[in-house]
């Protein structure tokens, strides 16, 4: 009988990968996490011993000796490190810089210490996919680096290999993209899955893909709880309802179907964005303004269990804080079903138990029939004298933001979207 195998969580967050492994048949033995809010849903919906610190001032050894574990028996160690100096907003903003220098990159060399000190079977770290990006790899090839030492210094012997995911191709109803490197102590190689589902189609038929899962599949039977403020606010927030399913503010500039109110791509992609309930969802925000989507096909925001719906978390999560704290938890996960995904395959890549033939424990429903697209309304009055020639975005590092930051050298100022 194949036993539970076990895990030491960093960064947990939420437990966005904790929810995924556990699914995937793996224990959670101590997870480390200093965002308040974050531990304080890790304790209501699961028994696993917490951590309440800032990494650096957490040893290996107490990490050890609350998982009741000694060096080398935890199965696999994962966790995804603060990923600010390295994602895709500080590549465009700052795309010159040594993202290494961050000091927020400190968070790679902590996970890395606990690597060496601790000796998992395996390990899962995670990012954003910036951590890849050519030509602005230093992240990374310090990561590689690090684990040529360890290898060196303790007698192990990982091999690292990473790949960029898309979540919506396995499953996820959520066009989301992450990094994921996975090795083994013992050398062996491993071998990420190949994609499941795809856009609908041809090339769904000729590669023998299953259609992406849609927004529809993940939030057809939940809805706000009773008393839970969904009301979108700010100046903009009368404005979503003249915006059909699956648009943003570009459907309101002289190149889209509605008044020109805007210059073609003058806003940031997620401002005013809607979903389309047969199409997946766009990645969920962790600091979104007040405008920035994406937002319900009812012209709202999205409620708690609909986030952690397109994020593929259990059913009986329930996070905790206020909403701009759930906001944060949910959006900085990672999506359980791409983390059940990927510890199944630990487990039978890396750990030599048998490979699972039953169903993912995490993969939202088909549902058969898509309700039509909700019908929209008519541009309140307010909004109109917006209605004129607009000047389109000069292009790629040209713009009002990217002006700004070549005189002032720096990002501040830059919308929360782009501040990541």
């Amino acid at each position: 009988m194949n036993r539970r195998r076990t895990v030491i969580s960093l960064y947990t967050g939420a437990g966005g990968l904790d929810y995924g492994f556990e699914a995937a048949g793996f224990d959670t033995r101590v997870a480390v996490e200093m965002d308040h809010d974050s531990c304080e849903t890790i304790r209501a919906n699961r028994r696993w011993s917490v951590l309440e610190r800032d990494i650096h001032d957490v040893s290996s050894a107490e990490i050890l000796s609350l998982s009741k574990l000694q060096c080398r028996q935890a199965d696999v160690l994962i966790g995804g490190p603060p990923c600010q100096p390295f994602s895709k907003s500080g590549y465009w903003a700052r795309g010159d810089a040594a993202r290494l220098q961050d000091p927020r990159a400190g968070t790679l060399q902590a996970y890395l210490r606990i690597l060496e000190d601790t000796q998992p079977a395996t390990f899962l770290l995670e990012n954003v996919a910036g951590m890849a990006y050519s030509g602005k790899s230093e992240g990374l090839d310090f990561i590689l680096e690090s684990i040529r030492g360890i290898n060196q210094r303790a007698g192990t012997n990982y091999k690292p290999v990473f790949c960029t995911l898309r979540a919506a191709e396995y499953g996820v109803p959520q066009m989301r993209e992450r990094f994921f490197m996975i090795g083994g102590r013992g050398g062996q190689a491993f071998t990420f899955p190949e994609p499941t589902h795809g856009p609908r189609g041809g090339q769904v038929a000729l590669r023998s893909l299953e259609p992406y899962k849609t927004a529809w599949d993940a939030l057809g039977d939940v809805g706000p709880a009773d008393g839970e403020d969904v009301a979108i606010k700010g100046k903009w927030a009368d404005l979503i309802s003249s915006i059909p399913e699956g648009e943003n503010y570009l459907w309101h500039t002289e190149r889209g179907g509605g008044l020109p109110l805007f210059g073609w791509r003058r806003r940031y992609w997620s401002f005013l964005l809607k979903l389309a309930k047969n199409r997946p969802s766009w990645t969920l925000q962790a600091q979104p303004g007040p405008a920035t989507g994406p937002f319900h096909w009812l012209n709202r925001r999205l409620s708690m269990r609909e986030m952690c719906r397109i994020q593929t978390f259990p059913d009986d999560v329930h996070i905790e804080g206020t909403g701009r704290a759930v906001q944060r938890q949910v959006g900085n996960a990672v999506p359980s079903l791409l983390a059940e995904i990927l510890g199944r395959e630990i487990r039978s890549q890396l750990l030599g138990m048998r490979k699972s033939r039953t169903k993912l424990k995490l993969l939202p429903p088909v549902r058969m029939s898509i309700p039509k697209a909700e019908r929209t309304r008519p541009v309140p009055k307010k909004f109109k004298k917006l209605t004129g020639v607009h000047e389109a975005h000069p292009g790629t590092g040209k713009g009002y933001r990217a002006a700004q930051w070549q005189e002032s050298g720096s990002v501040k100022g830059l919308p929360s979207d782009f501040r990541s």
